[in-house]
C-alpha cells in the first residue's frame, strides 16, 4: 500500500516532476475556457437521445424504443445529434461542475476573472432549479429512459442536487456569500423531505429521484457526502445521521476485493471507474465534514483497488475491471479529481494525476479547445463535445490539478 504521511509539498520535492506540466495544463484549461465562451456554455449530453425531435414520435413512447433511441445516440461513434434535432443546451450538472473549476481557478490565481465565471454559473443554477419541492434541486433538461425508471426533464435526481450542493458551499467557502451555503442547506432539506430513504441492515439507501425506490451507490453516497458537509456548517444533527445511515449502506455492500457494484439489483452488477471515484470522495468528504473515521479503512482499501484496476503504465484511464475500452472523458476527468482529493493520504496521488491529465490532454482535447467524448480505438473517435459529461467535468479537475501544483 502506498505511503499516505507524505505532504503534497514532499510529493513535489522528492518526485520527479516536470514544471512545464503546470503550464500545459493552464494552457488546456485556456483553450477549454475559451471554447466554452464561444459555444455560450452549451454543448450535447451523453443521454439527451430523447431530445431527437425528428426521430422521438416513431418511439410510441415505448420503453424499448425510447432506449434504443437514446442509447443508440450515446453509442453511436459520430455525433447523430445535429441530424436528428437535437440541440446544444445550458446542463444544470455542467454549470455545477464549471463553477467549481472556476472557483478552483480563482484561488489558484487570485484573478476575479474566475470567481465572476463562478457567480455567474451558481446564479444561473439559482435561476434553474426544478420546481415543487421542498428545497432546492436539480435535474435534466432531457427525458431519461434507465434500465429500471423513465424520468421525466426537470425531475430532480439526487446526484445532480447533491453535486451541485458541493458547488455552493465550494462558492461559500471562497466568496463568503451566505446565499450560497442557504442554498446548500436547502437542497439538504430536498434529500431529507423529498427522497426515499430504505433501511437495510445497519443502513439506510437514499433514492436516486423523488417517488421512486432507486437504490444506487454512488446516488446514495453522493447524498449522504453533501449531508456531512453541510452538518459541519449547520450542526444539524437529522443531516448528521441520515449521512452516517447512508454511507453505512454503501460501506456494508463493499465487495470482497473492496469494490463496489453500481447496485445491489442483478441488472446493476457491474464496476467501473468513474462511479467508484465518486463513492470514495463522499467517504472522504463524510470523514472530514463529520470528523467519524469509523469508515476509514473501507475508503482507503476502495482507493487502494480502484487506483491499481483502472489505470494503464502510462496513465491510461480504463473504463471497467474487465475491459479498457472504450476510452471515456469522463473516468479521465473525475480520476485526475479524486487523485487530488486524495494527495493528502497518498504519495503516489499527485504523479498518476499529473499522468492521466497529461495523457487526457493528448489524446482527447481537440484543436479547438474541447475533449472529446470517447475513443474507441487509434483511429476512431467519438468527437461530440458534451457539456457535463466531458468539458465542465474537465475544467473542474484540470482546475483541481492545477490548483494543487
Amino acid at each position: 500500500m502506498a505511503s499516505t504521511t507524505a505532504s503534497v509539498g514532499e510529493q513535489l520535492k522528492t518526485r520527479d516532476w516536470n514544471p512545464g506540466v503546470k503550464s500545459q495544463i493552464y494552457d488546456s484549461i485556456s483553450r477549454l475556457s475559451g471554447w466554452l465562451e464561444k459555444n455560450d456554455y452549451r454543448g450535447y449530453d451523453t443521454f439527451d437521445g430523447l431530445n431527437a425531435s425528428f426521430v422521438r414520435p416513431f418511439t410510441f413512447e415505448n420503453k424499448f424504443l425510447r432506449t434504443v433511441l437514446q442509447q443508440g445516440v450515446r453509442r453511436f461513434p459520430l455525433n447523430l445529434r445535429p441530424l436528428l434535432g437535437v440541440a446544444k443546451a445550458h446542463s444544470t450538472k455542467g454549470m455545477g461542475f464549471l463553477a467549481r473549476g472556476f472557483l478552483r481557478l480563482y484561488k489558484a490565481t487570485g484573478d476575479k476573472v474566475w470567481a465572476d465565471k463562478a457567480e455567474f454559473a451558481l446564479q444561473w443554477l439559482i435561476d434553474n432549479q426544478s420546481t415543487g419541492y421542498s428545497g432546492a434541486c436539480w435535474g435534466n433538461h432531457f427525458d431519461y429512459q434507465s434500465r429500471s425508471f423513465y424520468l421525466p426533464k426537470s425531475v430532480p435526481t439526487v446526484v445532480w442536487t447533491s453535486l451541485i450542493g458541493h458547488a455552493f458551499l465550494d462558492g461559500y467557502d471562497n466568496l463568503k456569500k451566505d446565499q450560497y451555503l442557504e442554498i446548500a442547506i436547502s437542497a439538504c432539506e430536498h434529500i431529507v423531505k423529498d427522497l426515499g430513504h430504505y433501511p437495510d441492515g445497519k443502513g439506510t439507501c437514499i433514492s436516486y429521484i423523488p417517488n421512486g425506490k432507486n437504490l444506487v451507490h454512488n446516488a446514495n453516497a453522493l447524498g449522504g457526502s453533501l449531508l456531512a458537509r453541510t452538518y459541519s456548517y449547520t450542526r444539524n444533527e437529522l443531516y448528521l445521521d441520515l449521512a452516517q445511515e447512508a454511507m453505512q449502506y454503501t460501506a456494508q455492500y463493499q465487495r470482497p476485493d473492496a469494490s463496489w457494484w453500481y447496485g445491489e439489483k442483478s441488472n446493476l452488477h457491474w464496476v467501473d471507474n468513474f462511479h467508484t471515484a465518486y463513492v470514495l470522495d463522499c467517504f472522504k468528504f463524510y470523514t472530514e465534514g463529520t470528523g467519524d473515521e469509523q469508515f476509514q479503512s473501507v475508503m482507503m482499501s476502495g482507493y487502494e483497488y480502484w487506483k491499481k484496476t483502472f489505470f494503464l503504465p502510462d496513465g491510461t484511464p480504463r473504463y471497467y475491471t474487465s475491459q479498457t475500452l472504450p476510452l471515456d472523458i469522463q473516468c479521465s476527468s473525475q480520476a485526475i479529481d479524486t487523485l487530488v482529493f486524495f494527495s493528502d493520504r497518498d504519495s503516489e496521488s499527485l504523479p498518476l494525476a499529473m499522468k492521466v491529465a497529461q495523457w487526457t490532454i493528448k489524446n482527447m482535447q481537440d484543436g479547438s479547445g474541447y475533449f472529446y467524448y470517447r475513443r474507441y480505438s487509434p483511429w476512431l473517435v467519438n468527437k461530440t463535445p458534451t457539456l457535463h459529461w466531458g468539458q465542465a467535468t474537465m475544467m473542474c479537475a484540470l482546475a483541481a490539478l492545477y490548483k494543487l501544483l
